[in-house]
């Protein structure tokens, strides 16, 4: 379904070459794209840095390296309560507080932390039990 939007005002000729365009089958607007780009030495390619939800954006925004992680309890594990001993040591949270955090998992435990405080994070939950995701 296309969406109906007003047009700017055009000149004759231009509505003519709309008129005439969009009469065209995708075959031959494929071969007038291709020899618009030769004649006038452009391209219609959509550049790199626009097209940032296309998989090669994603894969440049992946090869970047990441400065600061959420660190996410993904789930508690049997050790529930050691669970919230490291919670609270990690946080500084009270024990209901932390004891909130644990029984709505999966929730963020902390947010905007360095690469190696996530990862120590991550090993001191994950060593009692917990699962642990790095965001």
């Amino acid at each position: 379904m296309t969406e109906v939007t007003a047009a700017p005002e055009l000149s004759q000729k231009a509505q003519n070459i709309v008129s005439a365009v969009e009469s065209l089958t995708v075959l031959e607007l494929a071969s007038l794209v291709k020899a618009l780009e030769t004649k006038f030495g452009v391209t219609a390619a959509v550049p790199v840095a626009a097209a940032g939800a296309a998989p090669a954006g994603a894969a440049a925004a992946a090869a970047e390296e990441k400065s600061t992680f959420e660190v996410v309890l993904a789930e508690v594990g049997a050790n529930k309560i050691q669970v919230i001993k490291e919670i609270r040591a990690v946080t500084n949270l009270g024990l209901k507080e932390a004891k909130d955090l644990v029984d709505s998992a999966p929730k963020p435990i902390k947010a905007g932390v360095p690469k190696d405080e996530a990862n120590t994070i991550k090993q001191k939950l994950e060593a009692v039990g917990a699962k642990i995701e790095l965001k």
